[in-house]
């Protein structure tokens, strides 16, 4: 699946999933088979971690 490469895009695009489809980011990534640590270091790089009570990147 392609998803953005931009980070701030990816961001968006991945909360916009977990708030709509998924319950939780594990289940995002296999879902959609995504690398979940590579998501993960791209949105930290620009300041975001998953936060797992607001099933959200913050």
């Amino acid at each position: 699946m392609n998803i953005p490469n931009d980070p701030a895009i990816l961001l968006s695009y991945i909360n916009t999933k977990l708030r709509d489809e998924y319950p939780s980011f594990d289940e995002l990534c296999r879902s959609l088979d995504l690398p979940a640590e590579d998501i993960a270091e791209k949105l930290a790089k620009i300041g975001y971690s998953y936060n797992k009570e607001r099933n959200c990147f913050a």
